[in-house]
Parts: C-alpha cells; structure tokens; sequence
C-alpha cells in the first residue's frame, strides 16, 4: 500500500469523510468535512466512492510527500496547489509522480481544502466513519489534527495514472469547486425560534451585513454586528441542533454551528442555513462579511434536489470518460 508522509502539516489539517450522521441521538457530532459536497465530488474525480476518508486542509501551508503514483483532486477555497512540476488547479484530476510533493500555500480566499487521493486513505472506523473528531479524540490519525512527520496509509486505488494526463483538460462546476465567495449571502429558513424575536432583529438579520469574529472553528462561526433582541429573556431548555442551524448567544449574537457542533443547544434559533449554502458556510474565516437571504422550505428542497439530479449527471459523465 502507498503512503503519504506530512512534511509540514499546516494550521489545522485532518482526516475527514462524510461523518457521522446516524449518531447524533447518542451525543456524537456528525463531523466530517465541512463541507460534505465538496468532499463527495473531490471522491468521485479520483475514482474514489463518495465517502473515502481524504484530508480536511484548513487555511494552506501544508506540504505532502507521496511515495507512489497517484490520481488526485481537490476543492475548496482559492489556494495555490502545486506539486513538484505541476499546478494542480481546483476541481480537476491531477497525477503526482512518486517522490514528488504537493504543496498547498495560503488560502487567498475562503478557509478550507478536501484533497482527495484515489483509493482514500486508509484509517480504522470508528463508529461508521474514518472522521477526526477532535474533541472526542477518536476517528482519523489517533484522534487528531496531522502534525509534521506523520504518515498517511492509502486504500487500494483502482485508478491507472500511467494512462492519464498530469492535468485534466476538464474540472467539475467552479461552483463546486471553489465555492468561496468574497462577500457570501447566505440563504436561509426560518428556525423554530423566529418568532421569538422582535420586528428589529427580524430585519437586522435580513437586511444587514455580519462580520465573523475570532470564536470560528470546525463547532461553528460566531458573528458580531447588529444585536439581535427577543421579546422576552426566559431560558430555553435545550433542543436538538445541526450544521447550519443559526443559534442566538445571550448578548444577541448570532453563531452558525458547522460540522463539529454539538448535539443539542439551549439558544434560541433563529434559522438553518439551507444545504446547498452549507459549502458557503464552510468558506468563512475571522474578518469575513457575510449576509442573509431569507427563502422558503420548497425553494429550498428544490435547489438541493437540483444539485443533487446535477451530481447525479456529473458521476454519469465520469463514468462515460472512464470507459
């Protein structure tokens, strides 16, 4: 089996598949890549099934030694990708010679990368997913963010990269690929708390602009800006959330919880960011702008079916060049 070796592992790097979504009710977080849609069409360039674990790349600066051929692709934010002798731009099939390194550097736009390698990366599952729960400790590479020096086992690949171009003359949608927008609108649904806000908040929240703060992790992004006030400041007891849900914090901010949030909450929420905006969500770091768009539950399950029959088209299509 190949390897990856880590020779500078970045801010925060992990291994990441699709997470763990039947757990919830037994308090685990789904986790995986924060960006689900991302992570699944950087599967299927490389061959791989939707769910191989890859590697999670959070604000560059990671530098990557393979020790065999392989077939790579990756998606996310505007990060300058490179290997020994080749750019390897975004949403597109790339071979790395063995010996070679890919490097990614600082993100120019947007937070975070899944790269993925054909035949995934070979980790235990724990609880149905080769996720990195950071918080918990388990999943991943012993439960942690990469470090320098550490090695990546690699599945199986079925991919031939003595048949392939270094670079393929075709990519995925840019935007699904680099989703990143400078200043993101983010549409939303109305929570089951929404009208437990006064008129003001009601259009504060719609109409006007929230800066991200410092407190943005893999749990969720808090914002500041207009102060969101309720109509009245009784405690709620604690209700079962999920990535996108927009809870209110006491002193009216509002925080979007993301992939590693926690099961339930007791803050009022006040909306859900829709799914197929999640990959927007996933894009956010500290100083960020960003807006929201109220929209309705149909438009919103018609724009996830539509990405959905549209990936459906797009896995076709792999198939067809592969055959």
């Amino acid at each position: 089996m190949g390897k990856i070796t880590v020779l500078r592992a970045g801010p925060l790097t992990t291994v990441q598949d699709l997470g763990r979504a039947r757990q919830q009710r037994e308090g685990v977080s789904v986790g995986g890549a924060l960006d689900l849609f991302a992570a699944r069409v950087a599967n299927l360039l490389v061959g791989n099934p939707e769910g191989a674990a890859l590697l999670e790349i959070t604000l560059g600066g990671v530098r990557l030694r393979f020790d065999e051929d392989r077939v790579v692709a990756w998606c996310g934010g505007a990060f300058a990708v490179r290997s020994t002798e080749i750019d390897i731009p975004a949403g597109r099939r790339a071979v790395v010679r063995q010996g070679e390194e890919v490097e990614f550097g600082q993100s120019e736009r947007g937070a975070r990368a899944w790269l993925a390698v054909a035949g995934g990366l070979d980790f235990p599952l724990v609880l149905g997913s080769r996720a990195t729960d950071l918080r918990a400790g388990f999943g991943g590479h012993e439960g942690r963010a990469l470090q320098d020096g550490d090695e990546l086992s690699l599945g199986q690949s079925t991919a031939q990269p003595a048949n392939l171009p270094r670079v393929a003359n075709w990519s995925a949608p840019t935007e699904w690929s680099q989703p990143a927008a400078r200043t993101p609108v983010l549409r939303v649904v109305r929570g089951s708390a929404w009208d437990e806000f006064v008129p003001e908040a009601q259009k504060s929240f719609r109409e006007t602009p929230f800066q991200v703060s410092a407190q943005a992790d893999r749990m969720g992004a808090r914002l500041e800006g207009a102060k969101l006030e309720r109509t009245n400041a009784w405690e709620m007891p604690s209700e079962a959330v999920t990535p996108g849900t927009i809870q209110v914090a006491h002193d009216g901010s509002p925080v979007i919880l993301l992939g590693d949030c926690q099961t339930i909450g007791g803050y009022p929420k006040l909306a859900h960011v829709i799914t197929v905006d999640l990959p927007q969500a996933a894009q956010l770091r500290p100083n960020d702008k960003v807006r929201f768009r109220e929209v309705g539950l149909a438009e919103a399950t018609a724009l996830f079916l539509a990405r959905e029959n549209d990936l459906r088209l797009f896995r076709v299509g792999l198939q067809l060049r592969s055959g």
